[in-house]
């Protein structure tokens, strides 16, 4: 009994629909760093929409697939169902006030690429544009939007965004020797405390090859 008690207090528990009692969500610091889903969208009417998702990664290799999840019905949400398409940016560290200035609530006919200034760049296959300033976009066509569930089956004010990406873009200079140099390229992810933020680079990189 004495060492059930002691292994109990060296956890930290609580229930999550109860709350968690400590000052920043610790499942958002857990889950980290995750990449930022830095998305592109148009309107029905033509409005340019940019906004950073913090629930957002790889979801498939083949074909390649994306997603990210909007809390609440947001203009990127309601763009991607009315035209069908979307870009993901990367977010590196020289883009990271950008990304900050497009993140603010504005209304739907704000055009986050002009409030950040950044240049959009027209896509190859899909209308939704793209960051110029990104040394990597993805071209998605939407697979499926889910709005997702309680364990009760009661609908949340939650949707997961899939998209298919059907075209990738790629600076040239990010590439060395044909290999994306992920260390070199700054990513910038999400995670930690409320303001916290990574970033990836040379030395924290190492290599663990598969079992044969």
């Amino acid at each position: 009994m004495l060492e059930e008690k002691t292994l109990q207090d060296a956890f930290y528990f609580y229930e999550p629909h109860k709350g968690h009692g400590l000052p920043h969500d610790p499942f958002k610091a857990i889950v980290a760093p995750r990449p930022i889903g830095w998305i592109g969208s148009i309107s029905s009417d033509g409005v340019k929409n940019l906004a950073p998702y913090s629930f957002f990664n790889a979801i498939n290799s083949d074909p390649p697939m994306i997603g990210f999840t909007s809390s609440g019905y947001k203009d990127s949400l309601r763009n991607i169902q009315q035209t069908a398409e979307f870009t993901w940016n990367l977010v590196t560290k020289p883009l990271v006030e950008a990304m900050n200035v497009s993140s603010a609530s504005v209304p739907p006919e704000i055009d986050e690429f002009e409030l950040a200034n950044l240049t959009p760049a027209p896509s190859k296959l899909i209308n939704a544009p793209r960051v110029l300033a990104s040394p990597v976009s993805f071209e998605c066509k939407l697979s499926e939007i889910i709005q997702l569930k309680n364990t009760d089956q009661s609908a949340l004010e939650s949707w997961f965004v899939i998209g298919h990406v059907v075209a990738v873009h790629i600076l040239h200079s990010a590439l060395k020797d044909g290999l994306y140099d992920t260390a070199s390229m700054q990513h910038v992810m999400r995670g930690g405390g409320p303001a916290d933020y990574f970033t990836v680079g040379a030395d924290q990189l190492f290599k663990l090859f598969r079992p044969r």
